[in-house]
């Protein structure tokens, strides 16, 4: 196979249109010989003559007339091709990978992407759900672009694999039986009027220590009544009297009978929503603007979180 190339392509095409070395040269900023030169070495390539003479000039031959037919679909190809990698040189255009847990998902991803669609509608999106723990992983692979996971304090200090930046501090409400006597209360409770009840939280993972964490700040460790890290599940055994727990206000959508969240009095944990990307990689254009919508999502979700406070 020919290895074509595109320099001489453009010289035949200009000398077809010109029909003189000469005036090909002027057009193109060349000497008349290197013109000649860059002909006659395309002749040689494909094997056969691609000029003739023709009066005080040249002409293409049938030869040059196909070839050139075929160069004309080439170059109007690798227009297209230019045009629609400037989208991307803009962040107009590509894929956008979101790792995300599930209770980031539906008030936080979901919106932010459709927003994102609307303002550039040449990006493709795609949604991975994932443990907080995981997006680490796929972020890693090579699987995500960007990942939504949780931490117990705000990013600090840095990591050379990945960049991380808070998107919001989600507050923890406390998750009462409906029948406890502070579920019925005029007064919230504070974290340490709880400390002697059983309580409801996951074996490992991110989940878990922000749940240390909030019952460490407020002066007690929390005896673990049941292990699980499923919200419904969570929510229905605190229904049943059989523990408390600290809710996220993204997981508590929506009324579960049986259960009351009060937000605690004083103490106001929080767990922070933190989006990673690999190091380096947020200055892609299209990872800057998901990620721009990934925050102006978060902020409004905090507006409704004072107001719910």
């Amino acid at each position: 196979m020919t290895d074509w190339d595109l320099r001489k392509l453009r010289v035949l095409r200009a000398l077809s249109e010109l029909g003189t070395v000469r005036a090909t040269a002027e057009a193109l900023c060349m000497t008349p010989s290197a013109v000649s030169q860059q002909l006659s070495s395309l002749a040689q390539e494909v094997g056969t003559p691609l000029l003739e003479s023709q009066g005080r000039g040249v002409r293409p031959t049938e030869a040059a007339r196909v070839l050139l037919r075929h160069t004309d679909t080439v170059l109007a190809q690798l227009e297209r091709a230019e045009a629609e990698l400037e989208g991307f040189t803009r962040g107009e255009a590509g894929d956008v990978r979101v790792g995300a847990f599930a209770t980031a998902i539906p008030q936080l991803v979901v919106p932010a992407l459709n927003t994102l669609a609307g303002e550039r509608p040449g990006l493709s999106t795609r949604v991975h759900q994932a443990d907080a723990a995981e997006v680490y992983e796929l972020l890693a692979a090579g699987e995500i672009d960007i990942g939504l996971s949780l931490a117990a304090q705000a990013p600090a200090g840095s990591d050379g694999r990945y960049d991380r930046s808070e998107l919001l501090a989600d507050p923890l409400d406390v998750a009462l039986p409906a029948g406890h006597s502070w579920a019925r209360s005029e007064q919230a409770p504070r974290l340490a009027d709880l400390s002697a009840q059983g309580w409801i939280y996951g074996a490992s993972g991110p989940w878990r220590e922000i749940t240390l964490a909030a019952c460490a700040q407020a002066g007690f460790v929390p005896e673990q009544a049941h292990v699980a890290s499923d919200w419904r599940a969570i929510l229905d055994m605190v229904a049943a009297g059989m523990g408390l727990a600290l809710v996220p206000r993204l997981a508590a959508a929506g009324h579960t009978p049986g259960v009351v969240l009060r937000e605690p009095a004083g103490d106001r944990p929080r767990r922070h929503v933190i989006a990673v990307v690999r190091a380096g990689a947020g200055e892609h254009p299209r990872l800057v603007a998901a990620l721009d919508a990934l925050r102006r999502t978060a902020v409004g979700l905090d507006e409704e979180n004072v107001q719910f406070s």
